[in-house]
């Protein structure tokens, strides 16, 4: 039940916290009314950008909150003015615009840090926090609020507060209930001190919570407390769901499954699926969570293509203004255009293998797992993608000033910075399509007998560049230039390609060894780097998908797991070396002739 929870969680989260990040800035701007508010002029503009808003009728909306931006600097007001740009971000992220509503974030944030506006630098904060968690970074997300938190305090916005411990407590419910609990409890406290109106319904949401957890005893109680708060005139948000749950709890759950489709909008299919399971009746809960999803990802395909667009309006703005890197650029689209038909081909993967589960109540937990695994790969993916762009798309700007003053040398630093970024987003295109080749086929095809010497000096050859300054590349063999192995030439290149990438990122200094010898009949293939080295403890974790005991390196774990795979399918292994301790040490073995 706790996984169907944050399901819920975050749908919701999606449909209501735009509303809520205006409510946000309009509360923070009240404390003291400008005169010219109540003019029929700023009440004719300002009704104009909420009625285009409102519609989603971007025709009507853009030319308005222009004309009202225009209007508020005029009068001097830069909190109303950037309340607007704010609410511009909250126009893209309802039309799903994700990547426009990230570019105008990031472009507030450093408009407001450059100007020292401080006094509003929470507004572009709370944007990016919404942005995050909307994209599934909940780790930056609740970083992001934080920080708004702190600005907040700092400037005496306490009455604002509450609503920003929500979004934190959206969050962070799902992983951690208890520092949930401790949020609720802070909202709870500053807004009987700053903003009693909100108390009842920081009360409501922990009553929800409570039936998430399935701690029935203290849902009863809070849902009297509700009822009691009803009858004396308040009111709460939560109170339709709380209603729906109570039914559910009764047994009434017919009644409860209506009222969630009639009351709760797009909350109501998770409440369904909840309501569902709780009721034992699987099959039917099993095809709630099927629509949910279907619905789900079409929402999230939209979101996913309206990036990819927005990436590629970039490559194209970026060959107008350097056309002789054009060509690089129609590579870097073709990545793209894999890079979307790949997550189009994962999204098949996991829906079929859903239809062959045999056991119903296996197959639904097992959907579950497949969504959580289908977002992590897209968030890694987003953010090794980007990382690289945004490093391309940057130095583009630099060349393409006709003020352009550096150097030869830093010409040249600029070029292998592009190249080195390029070749990460081809390095993470080919461990996704190697991904994709070893889930297709039980065993891979040997028909090559390619020269090993030859092909292990070329591969080596490729890594020059890519290694870090001051780090030495060697080749030592025992094989004779004539010695050839029958198997699959490309896969065996991929795989002691998977290693020297992973050599490379993980030696600053010193040197990265590739080593060959024949012993008894099997061809030995040794990587060894000085780099930080692998614990004896993760030998094996290491080569499980999307592991990275470091965080910070580029990449999303799947070079190793690909390499043992692919060594596999040829009929031979790769592991860790963990009696080497000057670095990190991988040995392959592979038959020489077709076992």
């Amino acid at each position: 039940m706790q996984s169907n929870k944050s399901t819920t969680t975050a749908t919701n989260m999606k449909r209501i916290i735009l509303t809520l990040s205006l409510i946000l800035l309009a509360i923070t701007g009240m404390a003291q009314e400008p005169a010219y508010k109540s003019s029929e002029e700023y009440l004719a503009l300002r009704n104009a950008m909420h009625h285009a808003f409102n519609d989603g009728d971007s025709a009507r909306f853009f030319p308005a909150l222009k004309n009202l931006q225009d209007y508020l600097l005029e009068q001097g007001d830069l909190h109303g003015y950037y309340t607007q740009r704010c609410n511009e971000i909250v126009f893209q992220m309802n039309q799903r615009h994700i990547f426009e509503a990230y570019k105008l974030a990031r472009e507030l944030s450093k408009e407001l840090r450059e100007k020292k506006v401080d006094k509003e630098r929470y507004m572009a904060l709370n944007m990016l926090g919404h942005i995050n968690n909307y994209c599934g970074n909940k780790a930056e997300a609740k970083e992001n609020w934080y920080e708004v938190l702190k600005l907040m305090e700092e400037e005496g916005y306490y009455s604002s507060m509450p609503p920003i411990y929500m979004n934190i407590v959206n969050v962070a419910n799902d992983d951690s209930p208890e520092e949930a609990d401790t949020l609720l409890e802070k909202a709870k406290q500053i807004s009987i001190k700053y903003a009693p109106e909100r108390v009842f319904d920081i009360e409501t949401r922990q009553t929800l919570s409570y039936y998430y957890r399935g701690d029935i005893d203290r849902f009863l109680e809070g849902y009297k407390a509700y009822k009691e708060g009803v009858a004396k005139g308040l009111s709460s948000v939560h109170g339709r769901s709380l209603e729906v749950y109570y039914l559910a709890h009764q047994g009434k759950v017919d009644e409860a499954i209506a009222l969630a489709k009639e009351e709760l909008g797009d909350e109501g299919k998770d409440a369904v699926v909840m309501i569902l399971e709780k009721a034992g009746r699987w099959q039917e809960a099993y095809k709630a969570l099927k629509n949910e999803t279907a619905s789900n990802d079409s929402i999230d395909n939209v979101v996913l293509s309206n990036s990819m667009e927005g990436i590629a309006d970039e490559i194209r703005l970026y060959e107008a203004q350097r056309e002789t890197y054009r060509v690089r650029f129609f590579g870097l689209m073709g990545t793209i255009a894999l890079l979307i038909l790949l997550i189009v081909a994962l999204f098949y993967i996991f829906m079929t293998r859903r239809k062959h589960m045999k056991e119903l109540e296996k197959a639904y937990k097992r959907a579950k797992e497949s969504e959580k695994m289908k977002a992590a790969f897209i968030q890694n993916v987003s953010h090794e993608v980007r990382t690289p762009l945004n490093i391309i798309s940057g130095f583009s700007q630099v060349i393409a000033d006709p003020e352009l003053s550096e150097s030869l040398e830093e010409r040249q630093h600029i070029s292998q910075m592009m190249q080195k970024s390029a070749h990460q987003i081809t390095s993470l295109i080919d461990e996704i399509i190697g991904l994709s080749l070893i889930q297709s086929t039980e065993k891979m095809r040997r028909e090559d007998t390619p020269l090993v010497n030859a092909l292990l000096r070329k591969t080596i050859g490729e890594y020059e560049d890519v290694a870090n300054k001051g780090v030495e590349l060697k080749l030592e063999t025992t094989l004779a230039d004539d010695l050839k192995i029958k198997t699959n030439e490309n896969m065996l290149k991929r795989i002691v390609a998977a290693l020297l990438e992973n050599a490379c990122k993980y030696t600053e200094k010193g040197s990265i060894t590739l080593r060959a010898s024949e012993t008894d009949q099997r061809l030995c293939i040794t990587v060894e780097d000085t780099g930080c080295g692998i614990p004896k403890k993760d030998a094996d974790k290491i080569f499980e998908r999307f592991v990275k005991l470091d965080s910070f390196k580029e990449g999303i774990g799947l070079g190793l797991p690909l390499s043992r795979k692919l060594a596999e399918q040829l009929g031979g292994t790769v592991k860790l070396d963990t009696s080497y301790t000057g670095g990190a040490r991988f040995v392959i073995c592979l038959p020489i002739t077709e076992e």
